[in-house]
């Protein structure tokens, strides 16, 4: 797997982060409109606001070589109903590398451990088929939950404004798997 650090927003990542989610492939998964480093640095500005508030946590991915590959953020988080969102993007320079699962073990552990949450939703566009298979490959993901959680898809497909498919992560799920992986990593 991968070795990444989450790191916090800085207007010192706008240019890269402008780059990275220009490419025709990322900003069209995203569905960002044509923009410029100057809207890259009111994101930001913005990110960091909604985080001091305790609305989102963001957070800047980085790989050992200290690259900037993508953004990882948990969003519409809900302390009394103990759940939230999270939404992940990474560079098409570092597709199917192993920076999703990476990023997604890092910002869970986030979730579950420092805002004890139980549940985080993850939700792709039916349009944006790399992002569901991308979610597929997670071995600690619940898959096609629609039915279990009709309103919070209503709310993802109503934020979209267009059809999409509800996956989540249980707490115990994620805990299960990390401590059989530390099984395995101590041979």
């Amino acid at each position: 797997m991968q070795k990444i650090r989450l790191v916090n927003h800085d207007l010192k990542y706008s240019e890269q982060i402008f780059k990275l989610s220009s490419f025709p492939a990322v900003k069209n998964a995203l569905g960002l409109p044509d923009g410029t480093v100057e809207d890259t640095k009111l994101f930001i500005k913005r990110v960091l606001k909604e985080e001091f508030e305790g609305i989102t946590v963001s957070k800047v991915i980085v790989n050992e070589q200290n690259d900037l590959v993508g953004l990882t953020e948990l969003m519409f988080i809900d302390p009394e109903k103990k759940i939230c969102h999270v939404g992940t993007w990474i560079g098409y320079e570092y597709w199917g590398l192993g920076y999703n699962l990476a990023s997604k073990i890092a910002i869970l552990e986030i979730a579950f451990e420092q805002l004890e949450l139980d549940y985080v939703f993850a939700g792709a566009r039916k349009v944006n088929l790399r992002s569901q298979k991308a979610q597929e490959k997670l071995p600690f993901i619940r898959l096609s939950v629609e039915a279990e959680f009709p309103k919070e898809h209503k709310a993802l497909e109503s934020k979209e404004k267009q059809a999409c498919i509800l996956n989540v992560f249980y707490k115990e799920d994620f805990f299960r798997y990390m401590e059989k992986a530390k099984s395995f990593s101590t041979y």
